[in-house]
């Protein structure tokens, strides 16, 4: 499902004729689109560069809340976008309107000439144009893929680097070696510009520390003892958000050494910061009201480390949990659910978003079943809600896909904004 505007999504799709026929992660293709748009990455305000398997999103919404709350102007790149494209691009505070984009987007087609370039690595050019000619006292750069090759990783000197924990997904891009995948995260590390990592597995930790002495790269650990003094009323749910904001806290004091970045900024900013789709207790809506008035969560998790951390929160909250879930069929499924036995949750599986290589729903429940969950599958997400609303659960939960979470906030009226 598509919230763009008809304008809009034909200028997004005036890129495809321009796609590779074999995409690898390289940094060429977005290197000479920025040649021929003068270089924009050069122009831009200082840079927090953002990687990791779990937790940028959630991290770069934190860091945006504490850096407005001291009152700078922010601008924030992530991906991918819920419902509307917009929402990767924020400038200044507000996301970019239709009219602005599309005159960026279509600057960014004119200088790539008909060369090969991939949607991310497009719309990243566009959006780092689009940063260099807006005033911001900070750029939030949220790494798509990877780390090494992500389009994202042309700053050549930024602010501060960040990791989030890393863990495995997008095995065909990235393998299934955890050291390797580091490696790909610890790639935005730059010489002599400091890096900040949040609590890794050691062989995670390892690796990036050899990164940063490997390039004279100061390196700051995230440590348990800053994870206990955020406070617990922060605005995200779920016990593994306090090490997101804590690594958020963490990097605003690095940043801030030459900012008016303070305690108290940081504290407020904890506890205003908006994500969604990250255990998002959705509102009575169209979509909701098939769960006949049993509290219905949202969370875009989809791979092991969000499983873990996933679980662990409902079983802190207590009682019964149905799963309504569809996943792409490139994700790890298995590793995904197999937290949940613990917590005895139910799994009722539909149709991701159209549009996208889907586990079928009788696919993904096999996997469930065999993860040793209860699982039934149906054709349709209304199906699905309704079924696991009647289990006699005390909540449902609908995750697996950012792409499914995207056409629940747009069929429930709850466009990010």
């Amino acid at each position: 499902m598509s919230g763009n505007s008809p304008a809009l999504e034909a200028a997004l799709k005036r890129f495809e004729g321009l796609y590779p026929e074999v995409i690898e992660l390289s940094l060429g293709r977005i290197e000479r689109a920025l040649e021929r748009l003068g270089r924009p990455q050069d122009r831009l305000p200082p840079v927090i560069h953002v990687a990791g398997t779990n937790g940028k999103g959630s991290t770069c919404a934190f860091m945006r809340a504490m850096a407005e709350a001291a009152g700078l102007k922010v601008h924030v790149f992530t991906s991918p976008h819920l419902v509307r494209f917009n929402e990767r691009i924020r400038l200044a505070g507000r996301l970019v309107e239709d009219d602005a984009l599309i005159g960026w987007l279509e600057r960014t087609h004119a200088a790539i000439e008909g060369g090969e370039i991939t949607h991310f690595e497009a719309t990243t050019a566009a959006a780092l144009l689009a940063f260099s000619e807006v005033p911001a006292d900070v750029l939030i750069l949220e790494v798509g893929l990877g780390g090494k090759y992500d389009a994202t990783n042309v700053i050549s000197a930024p602010a501060l680097s960040v990791i989030t924990p890393v863990d495995y997904d997008h095995a065909a891009f990235l393998g299934t070696d955890l050291a390797g995948i580091a490696g790909e995260k610890a790639g935005i590390i730059k010489a002599g510009c400091p890096a900040l990592t949040a609590i890794q597995q050691p062989v995670a930790d390892a690796v990036i520390a050899a990164r940063a002495l490997e390039v004279g790269a100061p390196l700051y650990r995230l440590q348990p003892y800053f994870i206990n003094a955020i406070p617990e009323d922060i605005a995200l749910t779920g016990v593994h958000q306090r090490a997101n904001a804590a690594l958020a806290a963490m990097a605003m004091q690095l940043f801030g050494n030459s900012t008016r970045i303070d305690q108290a900024a940081i504290f407020e900013g904890a506890r205003k910061a908006v994500w969604p789709a990250r255990m998002q207790r959705l509102k009575d809506g169209p979509l909701t009201q098939a769960a006949g008035g049993l509290p219905v969560w949202l969370d875009g998790g989809h791979n092991p480390h969000a499983g873990r951390a996933i679980a662990a929160h409902l079983a802190a909250m207590g009682g019964k949990t149905a799963l309504v879930s569809a996943m792409l069929a490139s994700k790890d499924a298995g590793g995904f659910f197999a937290p949940f036995v613990a917590i005895g949750a139910d799994v009722f599986t539909c149709p991701n978003a159209p549009g996208h290589q889907a586990s079928t729903p009788e696919a993904l429940a096999t996997v469930a079943r065999q993860s040793g969950l209860k699982a039934l599958s149906f054709d349709s997400l209304q199906g699905a809600l309704a079924a696991a609303a009647a289990s006699g659960a005390d909540r449902v939960l609908i995750c697996g896909s950012l792409y499914l979470a995207g056409e629940i906030l747009a069929l429930n009226g709850q466009e990010p904004e």
